[in-house]
Order: structure tokens, then sequence, then C-alpha cells
């Protein structure tokens, strides 16, 4: 019997390398692993469904399913998962010297519905008590003018969002002092540039990251893995498939990461940082599966719908082809 011929959309994460090169075969399956920039795979993905397993933004993921309309089921490999305080730029001229003073600022985001900033509000709300309706956001491109809501949204009751003028950038407007804070996945330019007034809320982030984990015990999740609906109907055994390449591709990574007899990521200190996230978080720090992330699924499908983005409520039997929701072990 010939294989299914696939395409699979994916960040070139060291997590996903295994199935890239070959190493990992995602069984009964022959596949064309395209890399590509997240930016461009969620594009094609929502847009137009270009692929036949595809990294998703988990909120963009979220909007689309609750409105009946997502052409993926999801699989719980969650590829891209980071802490978010880091992400929060300011001016530092504001008098913003805590999450709290954020009220009342004007803080750009590239997309109200992306991934990141959904936690953060929804972080800025449980942790600091300062709500999406505290602040004015203003949504656009980044670095280049012309950026928009991938997907509609309607938001929520008295939330001031509107978009920045078509041919100006969030970090033009930010470096300007036309915005108080851009809440954001990629560093500015302009704060990689050292621009004058430009800061983090939390320049020491990484203990306040550790605090937080220690706290709630979430790792934010942004991106997972889709299957298209139509590919799993005709072929109920691929959702199992493609998951076990996954997992086996991340367990991979994590062992390579705790090789010293070469290192295989440039950093000089790398197996201790290894071993420090295990002391913190356990041997599997980078968690897939429906069960062991079932905290931080069900935060952010909270943060979802509270912040108007998802028309209803949604649970992990909604999200996950059934196949996966637990995987038999030996």
């Amino acid at each position: 019997m010939s294989k299914l011929s696939i395409t699979v959309a994916c960040g070139d994460y060291d997590r996903v390398r295994a199935i890239k090169d070959g190493r990992v075969p995602i069984e009964g399956c022959d596949v064309n692993f395209l890399p590509l920039a997240a930016e461009e795979v969620f594009f094609r993905a929502f847009r137009s469904a270009e692929f036949d397993v595809t990294e998703l933004s988990f909120s963009s993921f979220l909007i689309q399913t609750a409105r009946g309309d997502c052409p993926y089921i999801g699989i719980p490999a969650f590829v891209s998962r980071i802490f978010r305080h880091s992400g929060i730029y300011i001016r530092t001229d504001r008098g913003i010297t805590k999450p709290e003073d954020l009220r009342g600022k004007r803080i750009g985001l590239p997309e109200y519905q992306m991934t990141a900033p959904v936690w953060m509000r929804g972080m800025m709300q449980e942790e600091y008590g300062v709500r999406p309706e505290d602040v004015i956001w203003r949504s656009g491109g980044q670095e280049q003018p012309g950026r928009d809501e991938r997907t509609p949204i309607a938001p929520i009751p008295g939330l001031d969002l509107a978009p920045i003028p078509s041919d100006r950038t969030l970090v033009d407007m930010l470096a300007k002092g036309e915005l108080d804070a851009l809440f954001t996945a990629r560093a500015p330019s302009c704060y990689l540039q050292g621009a004058p007034n430009i800061g983090r809320l939390f320049p020491n982030y990484r203990p306040v990251e550790q605090a937080y984990y220690k706290k709630t015990g979430l790792f934010p999740i942004m991106h997972l893995i889709g299957i298209k609906k139509t590919l799993v109907e005709k072929h109920p055994w691929l959702a199992t498939s493609v998951y076990k390449a996954f997992v086996e591709a991340k367990h991979i990574a994590m062992q390579e990461v705790r090789d010293v007899t070469a290192l295989n990521i440039t950093l000089p200190w790398v197996e201790a940082e290894a071993a420090d996230s295990v002391a913190l978080m356990g041997p599997d720090y980078w968690p897939y599966g429906v069960k062991e992330s079932a905290a931080d699924i069900e935060a952010i499908t909270r943060y979802s719908f509270d912040q108007g983005l998802s028309v209803r409520r949604l649970h992990a039997a909604d999200l996950f082809a059934p196949q996966v929701m637990d995987i038999s072990r030996i």
C-alpha cells in the first residue's frame, strides 16, 4: 500500500527538526516538510488552509473553532511555549514602574487576537488587577505598516481598540512617544537598537517568570499543531501518527540539549540551563499532551472567552482529535 503524501508547515525548531530531517518518520506518510516563519504559516493556514499538517496560533485556532469554521483539528504538540513577562516594552519616561501603572495608557500590539497578548492580558488581570478595559489598545504592523487581524474579531463592550494609521508602525509610534507601551512576541527594533526611553516593564524578567510558574504552574502555550479535518475524517489513524512523531522529535531535542559531548546549541552553559529548568519544572519541562497541559489549556480558553475573542467557552474535547486525547503507553 502506498503511503499518504502530506505537507507539513512549521517553524524550524530543534523540537521538530528530527521530523524535518527524516530521523523521525510520520507512520504511514511521505512528508514534505516546509520550514517557514510562524507569521507566514499562520497567514496561509488560516486564510487558505494550504497545509495538511501545520503549526497554528493557539488564539486564532480558538477563535475559528468557537465559530465552527476552522479547517483544522488540534494535536496537543505545543511546539511554541514561552513566558511573556519579557514581551512587555514601555516608555521609561511615562512613570510606568509596575503593571498597575499601565491603566489608562496607550498600548500597541500587532494583533489583539495574537496569542502572546492574550496571555499578557490574562496575566495582567489575574496577577495585577489590570483589566483589558483599563487601557487603550492600538493595533497594527510592528515593523512594517499594513498589518491587520488575521481573522475577524468582535471586541468586548467597553474596550478601546482601534487600528493605527495604515502607513504607520508600532515601533515608530513607540519611539516617538505616541504609544506608552507595546505588548508583542517579537522584540521591537527600537529596543534592540537602544533607542532612548525604551525598556522592559520587567527588566529582570527571569525571576519574575520563575515566580509566576511556581505560583500558577503555567508555562504559556503559544502554538499547537493542526491537521486538516478532512484528512482525519478520511484517515483516522493520521492524528495518532502525527502526534507520536512530534512527541518523539521533542524527546530527541531534549536529549540533545543535555549532551555535553559536543554542544548542540550555541550557548556555553546550555546543560546547566537545562538542569535548572528540570529543578524548577520537572523532567518534562516542555510538556505535550492534553492531560499534561490541562492547566495551560484551561487558562488560554478562559482568557480567549473572557476577552471577547471566542464566541463560546471551549474545552479540550472541542479542540483536539479524539484519537490523541489519551495515548496508550507501554
